[in-house]
Formats: structure tokens, C-alpha cells, sequence
């Protein structure tokens, strides 16, 4: 849950506004009801991630004698420095600095505290890194369908985590599934027609209103990356271990036991697996997100529009990151120096 601080308006020893002479303090308080709702309202990775910055924000003003709520912009500013001093990926900062001002926002303070001068001096470290020989951001390299039938070649489909493996593969790359998404799939999500699969999302991270999205998956053409093969092998496995509804991906123990649902965590953790037994390149750096970076990486490479590519993967539509893909295929495609005879 968020902090009590940020999903309430105003408690009994607040102050009223000026023109609420006819409202009580009741008026302004929200109850523990409504504010677990409003707090599961935010997505459960973004909540734990800004819960776990605003409460590293309250602790550093506790220490340094400043008020964190509201903060104004010079706190904020001399966080974010101490942030840069304490060498934290940028990443990291810029997520604190939302937290920081998600938190305000939610506690009545919108718009506070001012951002331009923390900015400032994020951008000032960034180039002092980007000097000092530091790397950016690190991205998942995306899987290339080369690397995904690798991958798939490297399960022991005699095994059910070995078809189940399988599955994610490919689901992760057709779907450019998050790893949120894939976790919470059911058998009841994905129904086999006539062209192939129909996987049902019934929440995204775009879909903040949960109105849900089906996505079309053809079949395949290579028997080892083939989706509809790679769900009936799995749906067998399931079906013989008395799993005939609830989660799609399943946890399985060393035993071949198949229990409850698969972690968002193990995700990770299988794919990378499966990238370092079947070599692909940079397969320390390999990461669920991978999967759904080949997916639209691929795509984009055999010709498909952007804005379908963005539809599929459930992207907003000028989503940054989908352009980041398209414009590493672009570089090579087309490549001032393709042709000039070197």
C-alpha cells in the first residue's frame, strides 16, 4: 500500500479551505476502504518501486531536518544530488523524482514540489558519466527468432518445465508480453482458432482501466517455435497433473511436481537461463524483457507499421521505447555506409 500521507486529502487537524465553511473535517478524510482502493489503483510494480522511493525520500529529510510533505524544490534538488553522489543509475533517480511528486500529487499537492532545478542536476551527472566512460541506461537485448528457436532447442521437452519453458518462449515473443502479463495468463485466456491462438490481456500496464485487450497469435511455421504446438504440448502436461483451469504458467519443483503460479521474479530467471545454455550473444544481459523486445524488433524487420507493432504489444501509440527498437533495425537498414564500397 501507498503511505497513509498520500491516499488521504485532508484528517481532523488539517486546515479547511478558505471557501469550506459549510464542510467538516469528515469531508476531507478518506477511509481505510477507499484508501486501499485508490492505492491499488496504481499497478503493483510501481507501487512497491514508488513506496520503496518515497520511503527512502521521508528518511533522507528526517535525517537532514527538512519536511518531506510538502517538500519544496530545494529539497528536492539537494536529493537528487545526493542521489548523483551516491553514484545511482540515472534510471533510478528519475523514478524517485516521480515518486517524489506522485506522492504530492496524491496527498493534495499537485504540481508540487518544483522539478527544474533537480532536473538540472540529473542532467549534469548524466553527461559527467556519459564523459567518464559510464553506459546509459542498459537495455535488454531483444531475442531474435534465430536466438528464440536456440532457446527452445535448449528446453528438454521430454521434461514439463521443459514444455512449459517452451511456452513462455514463445508466448513472451508472439504476445511482446510483459512479464506481468504472462504471469497472470490463464487457460481460460487463451482459446485455439482456426489461424491460431487468441490470448485475452485483461490488464496492462496501458489498460488502466482493466477493459482488457485479445491478441491474435498466427501459427507458426518452424515446429519448434510453433505457438499453437507449444500450447498443446503445455495443455497436455496440465491436463495429466489435474490442472484443468486457473494459471497458465505454473511453478514446478525439482520433482516435476507442477504447483501454483509462475513469479514475475522466475521469469527472469528461466530465460536467462535458457540464453546462457543456448549461447546466445550478450546472454549475461538477457532478461524476460528480451522477449518482448524481439517481438517488436522482428516485426519491425519483416515490415510491420509501427502503429501495429505498438497496437500488438499494447504500447501507447508515441510510446519512446518502441521507437528505440525500430531505430536499432533502422541503423543497419538503412545505413549511410551500406553500399558505398568500403
Amino acid at each position: 500500500m501507498l503511505p497513509a500521507a498520500a491516499t488521504r486529502e485532508r484528517g481532523p487537524g488539517d486546515a479547511l479551505p478558505e471557501n469550506a465553511d459549510a464542510h467538516t473535517a469528515a469531508d476531507y478524510t478518506l477511509s481505510p476502504r477507499t484508501q486501499a482502493l485508490i492505492a491499488d489503483g496504481v499497478p503493483a510494480n510501481t507501487r512497491r518501486a514508488y513506496t520503496r522511493q518515497w520511503a527512502a525520500f521521508t528518511a533522507w529529510c528526517a535525517r537532514n531536518g527538512r519536511i518531506a510533505l510538502p517538500a519544496t524544490a530545494h529539497t528536492l534538488a539537494e536529493y537528487a544530488s545526493g542521489l548523483c553522489a551516491a553514484d545511482q543509475a540515472p534510471a533510478s533517480i528519475e523514478q524517485a523524482l516521480a515518486a517524489v511528486r506522485t506522492m504530492h500529487r496524491l496527498a493534495g499537492h499537485s504540481g508540487q514540489p518544483a522539478t527544474e532545478s533537480a532536473r538540472l542536476a540529473l542532467r549534469a551527472y548524466k553527461r559527467r558519466r556519459a564523459e567518464a566512460g559510464g553506459r546509459g541506461q542498459r537495455e535488454a537485448p531483444p531475442i531474435t527468432i534465430d536466438a528464440l528457436r536456440a532457446m527452445v532447442s535448449a528446453c528438454d521437452l521430454g521434461t514439463p518445465a521443459g514444455r512449459r519453458d517452451r511456452l513462455l518462449l514463445v508466448l513472451g515473443l508472439a504476445l511482446m508480453g510483459r512479464r506481468s502479463e504472462l504471469v497472470a495468463l490463464t487457460r481460460e485466456d487463451v482459446r485455439e482458432v482456426a489461424d491460431g491462438l487468441e490470448v485475452t490481456i485483461r490488464t496492462s500496464k496501458t489498460d488502466k482501466d482493466s477493459a482488457g485487450e485479445t491478441i491474435a497469435i498466427p501459427r507458426g511455421t518452424h515446429p519448434l517455435t510453433d505457438p499453437v504446438a507449444a500450447w498443446r504440448d503445455w495443455l497436455q502436461v496440465l491436463d495429466q497433473a489435474g490442472h484443468t483451469s486457473g494459471r497458465l504458467l505454473r511453478r514446478i519443483d525439482r520433482h516435476g511436481t507442477i504447483g501454483p503460479s509462475l513469479g514475475a521474479d522466475a521469469v527472469n530467471v528461466i530465460v536467462r537461463a535458457l540464453a546462457v545454455r543456448a549461447g546466445v550473444p550478450s546472454a549475461e544481459n538477457v532478461t524476460a524483457h528480451s522477449l518482448r523486445a524481439g517481438g517488436a524488433t522482428v516485426a519491425y524487420a519483416a515490415g510491420v507499421p509501427v502503429a501495429v507493432i505498438a497496437k500488438h504489444g499494447r504500447w501507447a501509440p508515441a510510446s519512446p521505447v518502441v521507437l528505440r527498437y525500430i531505430r536499432a533495425v533502422d541503423r543497419w537498414r538503412d545505413n549511410a555506409m551500406r553500399n558505398v564500397g568500403l
